[in-house]
C-alpha cells in the first residue's frame, strides 16, 4: 500500500513539472509575440532629395551660383550661370529661361555686377536688375522669383578688392527692390554666422559642402 501511494505521488509530481514547463513555454511565446509589432512597423519615409525639391526650378547667376551643378548638387538643366554673369549679362538668358519653361527661378547675382567699371556700380546693377525681374515676368509670368542675396567674402579677399565692401549695400538695395516689386527677398546671411570655413581659397566662391546647406536653407524657409 505505501509502495502504491509513492508511486501516485511520484507520478503527480512529474505531472506538474510538465505543465509547469508548457506554462513557461507560452510565457515565452507570448513575450515574443509581444515585441513583433515593434519589428513590423514601417520606417519612417525618406526625405525627398534636394534634386527632387527643385527640379522644377531654375537658379539664375553668376560662377557663385554655377557651384551648384560644378558640384553635381543640382542638375546643369535646374542651374543657368556662368562666371562673370551680371543682371545686365542675365537678360541675354532669358529666351533661355523660356525653354526651360521653370515654375521657380532663383536669381543670385551681384558679386560680378558689384565690381562694374562704372560710377556707381550698385546703382547701375540694381537698374539692371530690376530689368531683368520685369523681362521674366513678361515672358514667364506664372514663375514664382526669389532674389537670394550676394554672398560675403572674407576679409582678406575684401582686403585685396575694397569693391567688395558694398555688398552690404547692394544686399539693401535688392532689399528694397523685392519688395517694389513684389517677389521674394532671401537673406542667405545666417547660413555663415559661426561658420568660417565654408569658403573656398579664394575667399569669395565656396567649397562643395556649402550648396546643400544653401538649397537646405531655402527649402526649410518655403515650408
Amino acid at each position: 500500500m505505501t509502495k502504491k501511494w509513492m508511486t501516485f505521488l511520484l507520478t503527480g509530481v512529474a505531472a506538474a513539472s510538465l505543465a509547469a514547463c508548457g506554462s513557461q513555454e507560452t510565457a515565452s511565446s507570448q513575450g515574443t509575440s509581444l515585441s513583433t509589432p515593434a519589428a513590423n512597423q514601417q520606417e519612417p519615409a525618406a526625405k525627398p532629395s534636394l534634386p527632387s525639391v527643385f527640379q522644377t526650378s531654375v537658379f539664375l547667376g553668376d560662377s557663385i551660383t554655377e557651384g551648384l551643378s560644378f558640384h553635381d548638387v543640382l542638375d546643369e538643366a535646374n542651374v543657368a550661370a556662368g562666371a562673370g554673369k551680371t543682371a545686365e549679362f542675365a537678360l541675354e538668358d532669358i529666351d533661355d529661361l523660356v525653354k526651360r519653361n521653370p515654375e521657380h527661378i532663383y536669381i543670385q547675382l551681384g558679386s560680378d555686377d558689384i565690381l562694374w567699371p562704372v560710377e556707381n556700380p550698385v546703382a547701375y546693377a540694381l537698374d539692371q536688375y530690376a530689368k531683368l525681374i520685369g523681362q521674366i515676368k513678361e515672358k514667364l509670368p506664372n514663375a514664382k522669383i526669389s532674389i537670394l542675396t550676394v554672398t560675403p567674402v572674407t576679409a582678406e579677399a575684401e582686403k585685396k578688392e575694397p569693391r567688395y565692401n558694398t555688398i552690404g549695400e547692394y544686399n539693401q538695395g535688392l532689399k528694397e527692390l523685392a519688395a517694389k516689386e513684389q517677389v521674394e527677398y532671401i537673406d542667405l546671411s545666417p547660413l555663415f554666422a559661426g561658420r568660417s570655413d565654408l569658403h573656398d581659397a579664394d575667399g569669395i566662391h565656396f567649397k562643395a559642402e556649402f550648396y546643400p546647406l544653401m538649397l537646405e536653407f531655402i527649402k526649410n524657409r518655403q515650408k
